[in-house]
């Protein structure tokens, strides 16, 4: 059993509900980094998948994979939603996956990778890699350009002046470089613009662990926040921009 308690920083149980309503990735995004592995069915590794929100991406794509999530109440979501796939799931962490040796064309960390210990997870990453595999690791970056997104934005800082975004919003380029381990990181940038209904939109901001990590006691009342400005817009649906962004490496030669 991989050991998942040493290496786990975030408690999504009781965001698991609302985690499904986040939006998902660009589509030219996922078309790009599974066509990076030139194979019609890639077996990937896909790390930290949560509620399956990058693994029904990846099986739409004839991907065959390996779904890993140590959260349970995560994981119970995730398994549901992949039922008819081609998919099997496993308790593990990025540093440590319980995957097989040398067996996948590809690694995803769909918004997960900030919650790793990076430089073991992409170690572990080149372990469970075949030969020349590759590693990606991506996530929507909220548009705060959009009038809706900035306002959100204002909201959030009225009462968390210095919330900041963390590792997610870095450049991921130096820690792949500095792990030896990979070929010189290209980086994906795909607009993406959803019709989100409002309820959706509200309900995926109660599954913002980041946000919630930060605002400590103050979360209800952000939300209650964000809540009352979305009703006053006056409207069912929300058209809201996002950018997937991500890196995509290639494994070194093995000595």
């Amino acid at each position: 059993m991989p050991s998942v308690e040493k290496y786990v920083k975030w408690d999504y149980t009781e965001l698991a509900a609302t985690y499904t309503q986040r939006p998902s990735y660009a589509p030219k995004a996922i078309d790009q980094i599974v066509a990076a592995t030139g194979k019609p069915a890639p077996r990937v590794a896909d790390v930290g998948a949560g509620n399956a929100h990058l693994t029904v991406d990846l099986l739409a794509r004839g991907c065959v994979v390996d779904a890993v999530e140590p959260n349970e109440a995560m994981r119970t979501i995730g398994i549901e939603r992949t039922k008819d796939g081609t998919v099997t799931w496993h308790v593990g962490v990025g540093e440590d996956t319980g995957l097989e040796t040398g067996a996948y064309d590809l690694v995803t960390f769909g918004s997960s990778f900030a919650t790793t210990d990076r430089l073991l997870a992409l170690k572990e990453t080149a372990r469970i890699l075949r030969d020349r595999g590759w590693f990606t690791c991506i996530w929507n970056h909220r548009d705060l350009n959009d009038p809706i997104q900035n306002e959100v934005e204002s909201i959030i800082r009225r009462r968390i002046p210095d919330y900041g975004y963390g590792v997610r919003r870095e450049d991921q380029a130096p820690v792949i470089i500095e792990s030896g381990l990979f070929e010189e990181p290209a980086t994906l940038r795909e607009r993406v613009v959803h019709q989100v209904p409002v309820e959706d939109w509200l309900a995926a901001w109660r599954s913002h662990g980041i946000l919630e990590s930060q605002a400590g006691d103050q979360f209800p009342a952000i939300l209650e926040d964000i809540d009352s400005y979305v009703q006053s817009l006056g409207s069912d649906q929300l058209e809201i921009p996002y950018e997937t962004v991500g890196w995509i490496a290639r494994l070194r030669p093995r000595q």
